[in-house]
């Protein structure tokens, strides 16, 4: 609730937790399962929030529709074609992760097969591709991806530097940079408490600082136009207008 309130208070429209949590190790924190949707309904209908959960599995979707309203696929599972089916037949909107290895290509094909089965409701979310330093970040974020896929798509493109970094302090550079790029919006991880988080605390933003970055961020929006060019004074600003 702390952490929803806070989002709602800087402007956030979403509020998006891993009920169901896709680890690499079977011993890490898998999620509070349907009990965690749960939290997030209640959380969001207190705030007025929207909710977006990550569903890993087609028996769950049906399930997932009742808790949220936009439909996670997550990175891992870019590729799962009959998951993919499942959610463009479940008629909610979909928020569709690229792989941490998906080409441009791959990426816009697998939100290919949602929208074959009757569901154009995709963002896409560029979230990091698998780099070859892995000492500084936890993936290379391609922002290359996001003006790319503007050209070639008409879907809606969000970025999200927590994932694509690993590392809090690259959240608001790399958020700028995915603006400044044509990003449509960001997703950025926060918490109350990180260093004790269940999951990826070195990437989440504690309150404080994420009201800090918003406030940096909504400065920076303010400065650009619809043709994605950095206004440099307020007379320019205004000639734009």
């Amino acid at each position: 609730m702390e952490i929803a309130q806070a989002a709602k208070e800087m402007g956030c429209q979403f509020l998006r937790g891993g009920a169901f949590k896709p680890r690499t190790s079977p011993y890490d924190f898998q999620g509070l399962g349907e009990k965690g949707l749960q939290y997030l309904k209640e959380a969001a209908e207190k705030t007025g929030l929207l909710v977006v959960s990550e569903v890993m599995d087609t028996a769950d979707v049906d399930m997932f529709c009742d808790y949220v309203d936009l439909i996670q696929i997550g990175a891992r599972n870019m590729q799962n074609f009959k998951l993919l089916k499942a959610v463009g037949k479940a008629g909610k909107p979909v928020l569709l992760k690229r792989g941490p290895a998906a080409t441009i290509r791959e990426f816009l094909l697998a939100a290919e097969h949602i929208m074959a089965n009757d569901n154009d409701k995709v963002i896409l979310c560029e979230r990091g591709i698998k780099g070859f330093d892995s000492t500084y970040t936890r993936n290379t974020l391609d922002l290359a991806a996001i003006p790319i896929i503007k050209k070639y798509s008409h879907l809606p493109i969000i970025a999200d530097p927590s994932h694509g970094t690993g590392r809090r302090y690259l959240v608001e550079p790399m958020s700028k940079a995915a603006l400044i790029a044509g990003a449509n919006g960001l997703m950025i991880e926060i918490h109350n408490d990180p260093e004790n988080a269940s999951s990826d605390g070195a990437q989440s933003l504690n309150l404080t600082q994420f009201r800090e970055v918003q406030r940096h961020l909504n400065k920076l929006i303010g400065r650009i136009d619809y043709d994605n060019k950095l206004i440099k004074s307020e007379k320019e600003k205004e000639a734009v207008i």
